[in-house]
């Protein structure tokens, strides 16, 4: 169990939040997590590239000349992948690169993964009724107020999105909202500072309990 303090919006001490989470085992963590990470940007990955072999290419019915007596290589084909416009030689085909991964597998990874974060993770009050009107100035500066550097990449983690703090954070470039329940590995890890709400910390405890 990690407790945490709650800042509110004028970046003080309002309070702690308790954080228990199941993670992995310290041995088994690093692997884990890996595991989560390659299988999220591998099912991110569209698949569609496509080349084309030389029984694909158009053209290339008639042998460009005669067997013997040019001086020139043998050829039968214009097609022949040697050749400019030819065809591919073993060039990328359409494919699904998904991987899987059991379900009690992945959330222990994103426990794991959040866990790790703890010492980059700041705790805030629900700051909804702060933001009347979509203002990004009010929010970048409470993010100074909470302890985040401009130039930090920062998670936003919210227990349900509203509209108001959508508006005021989409125009800001190094800062990712998400909602509690679509957390996922890659943006956990790639974010320098994680900022959650209290609302959020008590709904991903309860959204990725043991199971």
């Amino acid at each position: 169990m990690v407790d945490c303090v709650i800042k509110n919006w004028q970046g003080e001490e309002a309070g702690t939040a308790s954080l228990d989470l199941r993670v992995a085992k310290e041995e088994n963590a690093a692997h884990v997590v890996h595991r989560a990470l390659v299988r999220q940007m591998n099912n991110a990955r569209q698949g569609t590239v496509s080349t084309k072999t030389r029984s694909e290419v158009s053209g290339g019915g008639r042998k460009p000349w005669r067997q013997k007596g040019t001086g020139r290589a043998r050829a039968g084909s214009n097609r022949s992948p040697l050749w400019r416009g030819g065809g591919v030689i073993f060039g990328p085909k359409p494919r699904d690169f998904s991987v899987k991964m059991n379900r009690k597998e992945r959330r222990l990874a994103l426990r794991t993964a959040f866990q790790s974060r703890v010492a980059d993770l700041i705790v805030v009050e629900e700051f909804n009724s702060q933001l009347p009107r979509p203002k990004t100035k009010e929010l970048v500066q409470a993010m100074a107020r909470w302890g985040v550097i401009a130039d930090d990449k920062v998670l936003l983690i919210v227990s349900a999105r509203d509209e108001n703090v959508y508006l005021s954070a989409r125009n800001i470039s190094n800062l990712k909202l998400i909602s509690a329940n679509n957390l996922n590995v890659y943006d956990l890890l790639a974010a320098d500072k994680i900022v959650a709400t209290a609302s959020a910390i008590t709904t991903i405890q309860e959204v990725y309990s043991d199971g």
